[in-house]
């Protein structure tokens, strides 16, 4: 009997594929000499071969034509034992569908936000679980995996981590914590300021620096958090992927909201501190190979009692981020890394 073939649908983003590949790595686990192709945009190609889960990384752009042609062509030239969407939304549904993939399997519509997309499957899974990663390991385990979520592996490039550590060196940072201010909406970010302050409090209390991880359009809140730091001197660090993997591996805590970064960092089983507000930690907090194992997680997530939960992409500051205060994230951190207040 054959091998089964699956094509895996994740187009993005950096935090919703760190939370697909644990139920990719059970599907895996469970098919170990078995096809599988993941599908995903450009952008987030790298990402996906780190996990070394894929036999292969087809890549489309839902918003070019010419792309997704291609892309429907060449899953019409291949005959697959089931597609899994684990995206779960209109663009991602389709390509199965227009692919020709007879097996189509996502979520029910109590998951999907997005009205109508479980149409395009052939199986809806129903999910009781809390967190998407788990959610999405029920995908999996209607597809045939032996459990729902195993770990993973990141693999980083062995030039990156050479940059890194030559960067490092130049900085004379040896044991440091890395704070990532920014993130997707900023309505989910703690504000800059208060990153610089726990900096300061950082450096005075036990002499750690801090590494300010400045991603696309994040630097207005670098400033801000270097200009509230008072004497710490944080790094402010800019690079590519790999480099940010090697970065985050060797830190001692990553700090951060509901953003990629952070949880890259947990795949990584770096401690994180995970700051929440808006978007609820059950669902999307920090996910490490440690939770996909049933052991002990040492990361610490903090958010306010008594929050709705929303998704509204708003450009200020959600008020429940300011419930968070700095001495609130200086213990957890203490806590992460070991060192008394």
């Amino acid at each position: 009997m054959p091998e089964p073939r699956f094509l895996v649908v994740r187009l993005g983003s950096l935090g919703d594929i760190i939370h697909t590949f644990p139920a990719v790595a059970a599907l895996r686990e469970s098919f170990p000499r078995s096809s599988i192709v993941w599908l995903t945009h450009p952008r987030w190609s790298f990402l996906v071969q780190t996990s070394d889960l894929p036999s292969e990384v087809w890549t489309v752009e839902t918003r070019t034509l010419s792309s997704l042609r291609n892309v429907i062509r060449r899953l019409r030239q291949n005959s697959w034992s089931a597609a899994i969407d684990y995206q779960g939304l209109w663009k991602s549904a389709m390509l199965p569908f227009l692919g020709g993939v007879t097996r189509r399997i996502g979520f029910s519509s109590a998951t999907i936000r997005e009205f109508g997309v479980p149409l395009l499957y052939t199986e809806r899974v129903a999910t009781s679980k809390s967190h998407i990663a788990e959610q999405n390991g029920d995908l999996s385990f209607r597809a045939g995996a032996q459990r729902r979520t195993a770990p993973v592996n990141l693999q980083i490039p062995e030039r990156d981590q050479v940059s890194v550590c030559s960067l490092l060196r130049a900085q004379r940072l040896e044991r440091y914590v890395v704070l990532s201010p920014g993130g997707g909406w900023r309505s989910k970010c703690w504000p800059a300021e208060r990153f610089g302050a726990l900096s300061r409090k950082l450096w005075e209390s036990s002499g750690l620096r801090c590494v300010v991880n400045a991603g696309p359009g994040d630097n207005d809140l670098a400033a801000v958090l270097v200009g509230s730091s008072g004497g710490a001197e944080p790094f402010v660090y800019s690079g590519n992927l790999g480099e940010l993997m090697a970065l985050l591996k060797g830190a001692a805590c990553v700090v951060g909201g509901d953003t990629g970064p952070v949880h890259l960092a947990a795949a990584l089983d770096t401690p994180v501190v995970g700051l929440f507000g808006p978007t609820d930690p059950a669902r999307n907090g920090p996910y490490s190979n440690a939770r996909a194992t049933s052991s002990e997680n040492k990361n610490i997530v903090l958010r306010a009692s008594g929050v709705r939960t929303t998704h509204a992409r708003d450009p200020q500051t959600h008020p429940s981020m300011l419930t968070i205060t700095v001495d609130a994230v200086f213990d957890a951190v203490c806590r992460c890394i070991g060192v008394a207040r």
